[in-house]
């Protein structure tokens, strides 16, 4: 009696279930070591499984679509056999499962019943799914009409080819307008910021209705002066004030030592349209009341819309306030800092919010005018606490205005 050997399950799979997708030799057809014998196939890959050894193909012990685990054994070989007779050797039954088609149905109901026993394998149902597939769709090349994954595949790249094969619609270019120097600069500008800071950002809310008060009872009286008394005097003086509780805000970061900067020159950006903006200096801001501060914001805000200003108020400052809200934003985040400053200050929208306050001992909704600000810092200079302690003294001194008289 010749020797038998087992066709064995690879014991490590790709994969986490493994079923049997195609046997690529018959019962009686002569194999040669490591010729491939049978397909499996996994959710992720398909793989060929070698012949053990030269021999006959005795018997299958799983047929297709039979889940296999690993070591569990898939065939029988026989070995020193050479034949091509289609019959199983003698001694060796054929299992139930890898009867043909012929001997299980009638003829005339083979197609359905094709249909209905049809089993996908795991990695056809991934790409099935994957993909939004309709299975029905797809002409199966396996056994019995059987979907395989190189039938999904093809199916796949037929469909990418007809998409391709149309022309994509494509946008009309409605002009190219070149950059200008203004444009340039600010570009330069921000990436050399981003690249050069590790930015970071707190955001804390602002009740604006004392300052709000405040601005009814003098704007008229301010006007009559020549100042306009906007919010901006008003977020200035304050933050020129807050500086007091974190003077490392008001600061310049070197290779071996912090400058930290007695006068508050802060700038305000004023936006040109189309091209850009533009960062005029209020000068020692912490030593101007609000009235002369609302002077000197009118008087650079007016020169720059003009493009009078000379190069001195662009130059010089140490901390930047962007007043992003005035064209609706909320909140932007991070506002990048104008280098080498250590910190900028952004304020958002100011509208009417439903917020919970304390009234005569007890909790009570009110609708206030509020607006986020937001303190974007170079962290290499500033840490959470100091960032915290800013910006808690600047909404203070907004919301229990009047800082003078």
């Amino acid at each position: 009696m010749a020797d038998a050997m087992n066709i064995v399950m690879p014991l490590e799979q790709e994969g986490s279930k493994s079923v049997v997708r195609a046997w690529l030799k018959q019962i009686g057809d002569a194999v040669k070591r490591d010729e491939p014998i049978v397909e499996l196939e996994t959710d992720k890959v398909a793989v060929e499984v070698p012949a053990p050894a030269d021999g006959v193909l005795a018997a299958i012990a799983l047929g297709e679509g039979d889940e296999a685990a690993p070591g569990a054994v898939l065939g029988v070989l026989t070995l020193g056999v050479e034949t091509t007779d289609r019959r199983p050797p003698a001694g060796h039954a054929t299992p139930a499962n890898t009867q043909s088609a012929e001997t299980k149905m009638p003829a005339g109901s083979r197609l359905s019943e094709d249909r209905r026993e049809m089993r996908l394998s795991p990695l056809v149902k991934r790409l099935v799914a994957e993909h939004r597939l309709d299975v029905e769709a797809i002409a199966g090349t396996g056994r019995n009409g059987r979907v395989t994954h190189l039938d999904v595949e093809h199916h796949i790249a037929r469909g990418s080819e007809k998409a391709s094969a149309k022309p994509a619609p494509t946008a009309i270019v409605s002009g190219r307008i070149p950059h200008d120097a203004m444009r340039r600069a600010i570009a330069e500008h921000m990436s050399r910021s981003v690249a050069t800071a590790p930015h970071v950002t707190a955001v804390f809310e602002a009740d604006f209705s004392a300052i709000m008060a405040h601005r009814a009872k003098y704007k008229d009286a301010y006007s009559k002066s020549g100042a306009q008394l906007t919010f901006s005097a008003y977020i200035v003086r304050a933050a020129a004030e807050a500086m007091k509780v974190a003077p490392a805000v008001n600061a310049r970061w070197h290779d071996d030592f912090l400058e930290v900067f007695e006068d508050a020159n802060i700038g305000m950006g004023v936006a040109l349209g189309d091209k850009g903006l533009i960062v005029p200096v209020v000068r020692r801001a912490q030593a101007l009341t609000l009235k002369e501060t609302a002077a000197a914001l009118t008087d650079l805000t007016e020169r720059a819309r003009k493009n009078a200003l000379k190069p001195a108020d662009v130059q010089g400052g140490t901390f930047t306030i962007s007043n992003h809200g005035v064209s609706g934003s909320l909140v932007a985040t991070p506002i990048i800092i104008n280098q080498p400053q250590s910190a900028i200050l952004g304020v958002g929208k100011l509208e009417k919010r439903v917020v919970v306050r304390p009234v005569d001992g007890a909790d009570a909704m009110l609708i206030k005018p509020m607006a986020y600000v937001s303190l974007t810092i170079d962290h290499r200079v500033l840490d959470g606490h100091q960032t915290n302690a800013w910006l808690t003294r600047f909404v203070d001194i907004l919301e229990t205005w009047p800082l003078e008289d």
